[in-house]
Order: C-alpha cells, then structure tokens, then sequence
C-alpha cells in the first residue's frame, strides 16, 4: 500500500522519543513491500540536529508551514492511508486537511496519549482537538488498557487501537563493553519525571558514594545539583544508544506523570534497554506487569532504598539472567517487526470496515 505519514520529526532524534519510533516502525512497515512518504514540518531546532537525511525505506520531504501541504495534497489524495502524528506543529489543522482530502483510512498515531488526553481535559487543543478525533478512522495509542474504551465512548474515535512503542532489533542488541556505571538514565528533561529521578537516581548517587552514575539526555536546568559521581551526557544519539546501555550494570526507566496515571503506557526506552539485555529498574504503574514479570524480566522500585538493595544485592549472574530475560520477552512479542504487522493490519480493518459505506456510496 501507499502511506503518507506526517510526523513530528524523521530527521532529528534531538529532545524527542519520536523519531526513533517512527524510523523502527516505518522501515519494518516498508520491509513489507509499502511505499511510504514521510513529510515533516521544517523547524529549525530539528533541522540544526539531524541524525537522518536520507532513509532507505521511505521518502523524507519537508514543509515549512500550513499552506506548503497544498504541495503535497496529490499524494494525500491518493494514498491508501494516512497517519498524522501527535505533537506535530498546528496538528489540528493538518488534521483537518488529512481529512479534506485523503480518500481512504485514515488514523491518528498518539505517541503520547496520557499528555494528549491531559491537554483535551484541560481545553489545550496544541495538535488534537475533541472534533477531529472522529474524522479519524483509527485512533492508534501509545497507552492500552482501558484508556482504549474511553477515546471511543467519550471522543467518538471509530476504532481505538493500542500500537505500543518498540525496538529496531538490529540497533538494539547486547554489546561486550566494560562496564562503567552501576546504574544509568536516558532521556530528555521533563520536570514531571525529574522527582522520579532525583528519588531513584540522585539519591542513590549520594548514598554510593563510591560507584558510578550517568545521566544522558538535553535540556537539564543549571540549577539541578548533580552529585559528584553522576556523570552527564548532553546527547547521547540512537546510533550510541546501545554502547550507552551496555555500558551500564543497570539501566532506569523514569515515566511521566500522566502517563503513570493511565497505566499501559510503556516507554521506547525501556524497551530499548530490554533489547540490549540490560537489567532495568522501573518505577511503578498498572500494566507493566503485563509487559514484564516483576523480579525475573524486571525490577520495580517506589524508593531510593530500593534501588540502592538492588545494586547492593543483585549478583553478575542474576542480573545478566533477568537481562536476558527481558530481551527475550522483547524479542517475542515487541519489535518494530511486531508493530509494522499490528499497523498493517488495523488499517486492514478500517479498510475492511469501510468498504460497505464505499458500496452504498457508489
């Protein structure tokens, strides 16, 4: 089939979770025989720091406002389904351009449903907004759980499916690479997750003295005071992230706020960390044990305290086991392989859904 995606970025995995996902999804989706136009709006915080210029699996075009789409209106057209992303820029009206003029599925990819969901309550519409939800043939959500129910019985979505994050498999692997830190975070500052860090990072840091942290990830305030043995990386990029998680005896997973609240809302990181077979100490929210069995695929920690018992009491062996562990859990049911198979056919079913009205229509 023809897809048009219009995303957040493709080009720069600067500050956002986005690109990765769309370059492991979007390359297992053309691996599958699909043709695939990606255009992203050309804003110069990603354009001065683009990891990707050309990919091999899909068309990369840029856009520099509204009305540029008008170029692009011919391929929205014509194309078997079209995906708008969240947080792209005026995304409520590209939306309603999507929906002007593509001619068959279309479908939201929320990766950041719990924010997304905030925002609607609070009468923020900065990329969605309540009346073009239902234009949508597929609400695709980075959340599962009963989050599902409800962007179908009070936003009116069509079809609301979970299409979680994943892991490009061939980039996120096990390395042999000394070991420099005990325990290891990445991701981009967010003042939501910051307490969850400062309570099972910092704090740990402080009181183990005598081992090694790091931090990797832009946009950390000044103002935050950072232990001595916390080292910090202002961009580690994807092609590093790999030797960044080998490197580390365990990895955290930090989640926002909102996210917490809703449940069913796992991380690209943590799953890239579980495919590189590094133990990773979460924190705490329903769902998670559906994706990860607590104590043998996975460590869960509210406190400081307990994270400095893991890194205490956890053996070499028994922490590669859990490792391995949680990289076999991924490897079975959540690589960018799985979720191109899950994308293809839930627009398989929208299409399917559709064709009576097309019938009675003509």
């Amino acid at each position: 089939m023809r897809l048009v995606v219009l995303g957040l970025s493709l080009s720069s995995s600067w500050g956002n979770g986005h690109a990765t996902t769309f370059r492991a999804l979007l390359k297992e989706f053309a691996s599958r025989g699909h043709d695939i136009l990606f255009l992203e709006r050309d804003v110069p915080w990603y354009a001065d720091n683009r990891d990707v210029a050309d990919p091999d699996y899909c068309r990369l075009e840029f856009y520099s406002d509204l009305p540029a789409l008008e170029q692009w209106r011919g391929e929205i057209a014509s194309a078997d389904a079209v995906i708008v992303g969240s947080y792209v820029p005026e995304g409520v009206e590209v939306s309603r351009f999507v929906h002007a003029h593509a001619a068959r599925v279309t479908a939201f990819y929320d990766i950041d449903t719990p924010v997304t969901l905030a925002k609607l309550r609070s009468g923020d519409f900065e990329y969605l907004s309540p009346e073009v939800i239902p234009g949508f043939d597929i609400y695709l959500s980075f959340t599962g759980g009963p989050t599902l129910a409800h962007l179908e019985d009070h936003y009116g979505s069509p079809a609301a499916r979970a299409l979680y994050c994943s892991v490009d498999a061939s980039a996120y692997r096990p390395l042999e690479v000394p070991k420099k830190w005990a325990l290891s975070y990445l991701g981009t500052y967010s003042p939501d997750r910051q307490p969850t860090l400062e309570r099972l990072l910092l704090e740990p840091a402080r009181l183990m003295p005598e081992k090694r942290f790091v931090v990797a990830g832009p946009q950390y305030p000044d103002a935050i005071d950072w232990p001595a043995n916390v080292e910090r990386i202002e961009h580690c990029p994807p092609a590093d992230h790999a030797e960044f998680y080998a490197a580390s005896r365990f990895t955290l997973n930090v989640t926002r706020a909102d996210m917490i609240e809703a449940g069913w809302s796992p991380s690209v990181r943590l799953f890239e960390a579980a495919a590189c077979a590094v133990p990773v100490i979460s924190d705490k929210w329903r769902g998670i044990e559906e994706l990860f069995t607590p104590g043998a695929e996975i460590l869960l920690a509210e406190t400081g305290a307990e994270v400095v018992a893991a890194l205490s009491h956890t053996s070499q062996t028994d922490a590669a086991a859990m490792g391995n562990a949680a990289r076999a859990k991924v490897l079975a049911a959540h690589t960018a392989r799985h979720r191109a198979a899950e994308l293809e056919a839930y627009i398989e079913e929208a299409r399917a859904a559709a064709a009576p009205q097309l019938e009675a229509a003509s």
